[in-house]
């Protein structure tokens, strides 16, 4: 498996560890409940170094990006994230991703780390702009500091006026005494905070720093358990769940970075101009439990009659509303908010209602 950089940290601070993508991660620390109510409450720190950048450069540049993604970019300034989809030949969904207007003519995007080499190759494959392309995945490290109490913990270590930053946007300055650290108003949780980009090499020094100056603020280490029920709290898709090869981001709700402007001729537009046209198949609706149960992936959505009408994506307890919460593909009908579901769990078909993430 592979090393992040702070692999042995995670260990000597008897992290629950396991593979992900290829990566020896930590899945919990002092427990899931806990660490999400941490970075709901104060602040936590994620090791995301698992995931991909990939650097597109030179004066085809901006072509390819506004190609083989299904947002626009012509009027990105610089300073700017944005998020967005490769959309496939099929309108499906290669991955959903992170672009960040790095300076003119330069593009980071940010892929998840799962699809890491099914990107870039998706990447290479249609790069007939011939725009210059460079997986830097292995060379850049990744912390995501989270939580209302994020700004004022990462504050101590920069004269950069991080209130300053926008949500979606990022400055590229000296932190923690390093040079050319990336920090970026952006996440994954719903809560605030901060992503920070840097070399691997710096890793141990940052994560230090971050530590000592958000001790008085009861900063923990938060694993991937509690990213995924603090991104599913928030109404956020995870790719492999809500998102796939087979679904639109039409069906998957994302509508919003799916842009139909002039001269936004992404990839199998066409495609999906026809399926806003013509209706779709299924609809991404989320959820809460009216009876009691949890609705787990893979899990069936059935109506009133007991009909299979759809599945369930994703499901937990929410720590923070104590509901039953998730998301599911169900058909188009059956997607208004309010209207009742029933998801089948162990041969019974519990109630659950239709409602609008967030889902706190």
């Amino acid at each position: 498996m592979k090393k992040t950089p702070f692999t042995e940290i995670h260990y000597a601070l008897g992290a629950k560890m396991h593979e992900f993508a290829g990566y020896d991660m930590p899945i919990e620390y002092s427990g899931i409940i806990d660490e999400h109510n941490t970075v709901v409450n104060g602040v936590g720190v994620f090791d995301v170094s698992h995931m991909g950048e990939f650097w597109v450069k030179g004066a085809n540049a901006k072509a390819f990006v506004q190609k083989i993604t299904s947002n626009d970019i012509a009027d990105m300034p610089v300073g700017k994230v944005q998020y967005t989809c490769f959309p496939n030949e099929k309108g499906g969904i290669v991955d959903d991703l992170l672009v960040y207007h790095y300076e003119l003519g330069k593009y980071m995007l940010v892929v998840n780390a799962a699809n890491i080499e099914k990107d870039w190759n998706w990447c290479v494959k249609n790069n007939t702009e011939g725009a210059e392309l460079q997986n830097a995945s292995d060379n850049m490290a990744q912390l995501a500091i989270q939580g209302p109490l994020a700004l004022k913990t990462l504050q101590k270590l920069t004269d950069i006026d991080l209130s300053a930053i926008p949500y979606y946007t990022f400055v590229t300055g000296k932190f923690a005494g390093i040079d050319d650290v990336i920090i970026s108003n952006t996440g994954y949780t719903g809560c605030g905070g901060f992503e920070l980009y840097f070399y691997p090499e710096y890793g141990k020094a940052i994560w230090n720093a971050v530590f000592e100056a958000g001790a008085e603020f009861g900063i923990k280490p938060v694993g991937l358990g509690a990213r995924d029920t603090l991104r599913l709290e928030a109404g956020f898709p995870l790719y492999g769940n809500e998102l796939d090869d087979e679904t639109s981001p039409l069906q998957a709700g994302l509508g919003w970075i799916t842009k139909f402007t002039d001269g936004n001729n992404f990839i199998s537009r066409p495609v999906l101009e026809a399926e806003k046209a013509n209706g779709l198949p299924k609809k991404l609706a989320g959820f809460e439990m009216a009876g009691r149960g949890i609705a787990r992936h893979g899990y069936e959505i059935v109506n009133q009659a007991g009909e299979i009408i759809g599945i369930v994506t994703s499901g937990t307890m929410s720590p923070f509303t104590k509901k039953a919460i998730g998301f599911g593909y169900v058909k188009p009908e059956y997607a208004g908010l309010g209207t009742p579901l029933f998801i089948r769990i162990r041969e019974k078909n519990i109630e659950a209602v239709v409602v609008k993430p967030p889902f706190r």
